[in-house]
C-alpha cells in the first residue's frame, strides 16, 4: 500500500497513477475535503474532471501510515515541517519521500533535510522532475527524479512507484535534485515577469539561460552533482516550469509583469524560495544576479524595468 499525505493536485493525480498498480491511500488535511473526495470520487476543488479510482481510499487520518511500502509527502514545501512535527510519530518507520520543490525560507534547507531532522531513522527520498498533475491524472507519458542517498533504498523505491506512463529515473545526488526543483521555480516566475512585461521570447530564452548557469553555480558550490542539474531535475524541469502558464510560478510571474494582483489562495513555492535563495547565497558569497532581481520584484522592491537595467548595465563578460 502507498499513502500520499496532501490531497492538493499533484497528491491527487499521483494517487490517480499509482491507484492502477497499488491501493492508496490519500490524506486530505480538512476532513470536510476529505470527506468529498471519498463521496464523490473526485477532487473537486483541486483536480476537478478526473475520477478516483475505487482502490483510492480517501481520509483525514493518518494511523494507517505504519502498514505502507512508501509515504509520498505531496504538501507545499513550507507547510512540510509543520506535518512532520505533528504527525512524527505515526510517520515513523516506512520510507518518506517528498514530492515537494523549494527552499524552507526560515532554516534553508532542503525536504530531505527537514525529514532528516524531525525523523532521523526514518529514509528519506525526493520524487523530482518535469510534470504537471494533469498530464500526470491523465495518463500522459512523465519522467521524473527519484533521488535518494541510500541507493539501495532508491532501488526498491524505483519500481514501486513507477507505472506504465511514469518513468522513473534514480540518482544518490539528493542535494541536486532538490536543488534543480527548487531553484527552477524562482526563474520561472522571472520567466513570467518577462513574458507579462512583454519584454519578448528572446528575453525570456536570456533569462532562461542565465537563471541556469546561477542554478548550477549554486548547486555544485553546495555539493551537487554537475550533470543532476543537466537532467531532469534541473534543466528538464526548468524548460517545462518558464514555458507553461499551467506553472502557478509562472503565472505569478505573468502578473507581477503586468502589474496585476494574484489569487492569494494559489501557492507559489518559488516566491519564498527566492527570499530563501538570495540569502543563502548571500551567506556563501554566490553571485546570484537574476535571483536577486525576481526576489526584489516579488517584494515590490524593484520595478521590471529597474530590474532590467540592472541586469543589462552588468559588466561584459565571457560566458
Amino acid at each position: 500500500m502507498i499513502v500520499i499525505l496532501g490531497a492538493g493536485a499533484f497528491g491527487t493525480a499521483l494517487a490517480i497513477t499509482l491507484a492502477r498498480s497499488h491501493a492508496v491511500t490519500l490524506w486530505a488535511r480538512d476532513p470536510q475535503h476529505a470527506a468529498e473526495m471519498q463521496g464523490t470520487r473526485e477532487n473537486a476543488r483541486r483536480l476537478p474532471g478526473v475520477t478516483l479510482p475505487e482502490n483510492i481510499r480517501v481520509c483525514a487520518e493518518i494511523e494507517t501510515v505504519k502498514t505502507a511500502d512508501a509515504v509520498l509527502l505531496a504538501v507545499p514545501m513550507q507547510r512540510l515541517r509543520a506535518l512532520l512535527e505533528d504527525h512524527g510519530a505515526a510517520l515513523a518507520g516506512p520510507p518518506l519521500v517528498a514530492c515537494c520543490k523549494g527552499i524552507e525560507l526560515t532554516t534553508g534547507l532542503g525536504p530531505t533535510q527537514i525529514i532528516a531532522q524531525i525523523l532521523p531513522q526514518s529514509p528519506a527520498a525526493i520524487l523530482t522532475g518535469p510534470s504537471f498533475a494533469a498530464d500526470i491524472a491523465k495518463g500522459l507519458p512523465t519522467a521524473l527524479t527519484l533521488a535518494c542517498t541510500d541507493d539501495a533504498i532508491g532501488r526498491a523505491l524505483q519500481p514501486l512507484l513507477s507505472t506504465g506512463t511514469l518513468r522513473l529515473y534514480r540518482t544518490t545526488d539528493v542535494i541536486g535534485a532538490e536543488l534543480g526543483g527548487a531553484l527552477k521555480n524562482v526563474m520561472a516566475i522571472g520567466s513570467g515577469v518577462v513574458m507579462g512585461a512583454g519584454l519578448g521570447e528572446s528575453a525570456r530564452a536570456a533569462l532562461m539561460t542565465r537563471g541556469f548557469a546561477e542554478m548550477c553555480r549554486m548547486a555544485t558550490a553546495l555539493g551537487a552533482r554537475p550533470d543532476t542539474l543537466s537532467g531532469l531535475s534541473g534543466f528538464g524541469d526548468l524548460v517545462l516550469t518558464c514555458t507553461s502558464d499551467q506553472s502557478r510560478n509562472t503565472r505569478f510571474g505573468l502578473s507581477l509583469g503586468r502589474n496585476e494582483a494574484f489569487d492569494p489562495t494559489i501557492t507559489v513555492e518559488g516566491a519564498a524560495t527566492a527570499r530563501a535563495v538570495c540569502q543563502r547565497a548571500a551567506d556563501l558569497g554566490i553571485d546570484m544576479p537574476v535571483s536577486r532581481a525576481i526576489t526584489a520584484l516579488i517584494d515590490g522592491e524593484l520595478q521590471v524595468d529597474q530590474a532590467m537595467d540592472m541586469l543589462l548595465s552588468r559588466p561584459l563578460k565571457e560566458e
